[in-house]
């Protein structure tokens, strides 16, 4: 197992997928996941706003990324592949200063 391959992470989620059976027992439904990733987005707002160690944020973090990539396989999509084509369309767009902090975004100027 290589720990800086993609696959290899991607496969350690899928075995834990398999080994609690979430495809049988409602664990892979989207509207489930969701609220799962709220809850990890919670526990990370959590960490940045009552200072607690960089241990436990990334902690957090590394559930949120676990859940995001059980979620791709929920889903049955190409995490991988959705990243890199996003990463594309992210790197062509400009940058903006809204409210003295940058933004990347599609602006659409009204």
């Amino acid at each position: 197992m290589n720990p800086d391959s993609y696959q290899d992470m991607l496969a350690a989620v899928q075995s834990f997928h398999d080994k609690h059976r979430f495809r049988d027992t409602g664990g892979e439904e989207l509207t489930y996941r969701v609220a799962l990733m709220a809850e990890e987005l919670g526990e990370i707002s959590a960490c940045v706003t009552k200072g607690k160690s960089l241990e436990a944020l990334s902690e957090e973090v590394a559930d949120l990324l676990i859940l995001i990539m059980g979620t791709g396989i929920a889903a049955e999509f190409d995490l991988n592949a959705a990243f890199w084509a996003k990463m594309d369309k992210l790197m062509r767009r400009e940058s903006r200063m809204v409210n003295g902090r940058i933004r990347v975004s599609e602006f659409r100027d009204v």
